[in-house]
């Protein structure tokens, strides 16, 4: 999908930024984020030829690479790693030696020890670095916070997360889709991830209580579901499958005063898909999902105000932590401990 100038969007900044890997995840999601709060984009690293001529026509005036050293002379304050899973550990750490700030995308390494080592080095180094769990700002996470913290429910014992999709065939083999380990494939490596930062993120503290990864399309697991028991008391229920013909909720939160009901995710990946910029970082339209409340009668329900979502409230806050020496949007432990989660539920699982 081929996008307009990007640059068009930006505002005059001292922050240089380079993003290594120009496909959905650098393209779509990070480089109009970027923008949106106040970035610059001055370098783009991918050796792909259909993506080396989107990067030209997104960003005219950024330097389009092919070595990290390459990337480095652009003089950047932050890189951002949106590249195959399997090499965020080696670009991380070059980037962490080259004493640059850092935000890896998902995972952030292929297992526990790797992502450990990522945020040793840069403890070692006194460089911030932080995990792009970006759906801590989607609007059903920051309307589920919200109800958290009023209490209107009443005790809660459990929340169903979901990303389900109807993938039957898969169109184009390619390493997300490789099935070991050394590849980082899979959804458990990738969609869970999400599930679990976005748990441990509401209700704190916890531990695999069921894990079981299945592979249906003859590729990589495509069908995962993790269920995790927090230290507070609360069940998630975190499931993710490219083969379910009727998708579920995406959020369900049930407690004795009733049960939160979230159906779809919010706007923002539509909004960036088209081409739109959160200038300023803030969007411009709402993007709040439909949030109801039900207390035992299908057919009946109440609306709940949603929050408004915006993932460049996480680029925000990486530029004040750049700026203003405070911390990154993730803190390290978040993400090792999302790590060490999935490791777990990869290797108990029934499957």
């Amino acid at each position: 999908m081929a996008f307009q100038s990007l640059e068009a969007g930006a505002r005059l900044s001292s922050l240089r930024v380079g993003i290594v890997g120009f496909g959905l995840g650098g393209r779509v999601f990070h480089a109009p984020l970027l923008v949106g709060a106040g970035f610059d984009v001055v370098a783009i690293l991918t050796n792909s030829p259909e993506r080396i001529a989107l990067a030209h026509e997104s960003f005219p005036s950024a330097a389009v690479v092919s070595t990290m050293d390459e990337l480095f002379a652009q003089g950047l304050d932050l890189v951002v790693i949106s590249s195959a899973n399997q090499v965020h550990a080696e670009q991380a750490l070059a980037s962490i030696d080259a004493k640059i700030p850092t935000v890896i995308d998902k995972p952030v390494g292929r297992d526990l020890p790797e992502t450990k080592a990522i945020f040793a080095a840069a403890e070692r180094n006194g460089v911030k670095v932080s995990a792009f769990f970006n759906r801590r700002w989607d609007s059903e996470s920051l309307t589920v916070k919200r109800v958290i913290r009023e209490r209107s429910l009443g005790p809660i014992h459990r929340f169903e997360s979901r990303f389900e999709r109807y993938k039957p065939e898969i169109t184009s083999y390619g390493w997300r889709d490789a099935n070991d380990r050394e590849s980082g494939g899979g959804w458990l490596l990738d969609i869970q991830t999400h599930l679990v930062a976005g748990a441990l993120d509401l209700f704190g503290p916890a531990e695999v209580a069921f894990a079981a990864m299945r592979n249906i399309r003859g590729a990589s697991d495509d069908d995962v579901i993790i269920v995790l028991h927090h230290l507070m008391g609360v069940d998630s229920y975190l499931t993710a499958s490219a083969v379910s013909g009727f998708t579920g909720p995406r959020v369900r939160l049930s407690a004795r005063g009733g049960t939160l009901v979230i159906n779809d995710l919010d706007p923002q990946e539509e909004l960036l898909k088209s081409g739109a910029i959160p200038s300023g970082g803030h969007w411009s339209v709402p993007t709040a999902s439909r949030a109801q409340l039900f207390r035992g009668d299908n057919g009946s329900s109440e609306e709940v105000p949603a929050e408004n979502g915006n993932y460049a409230e996480f680029y925000l806050q990486v530029r004040r932590a750049i700026e203003n020496d405070e911390a990154m949007p993730v803190p390290a432990k978040d993400a090792i401990e999302v790590a060490r989660l999935i490791d777990i539920a990869r290797e108990i699982s029934l499957r």
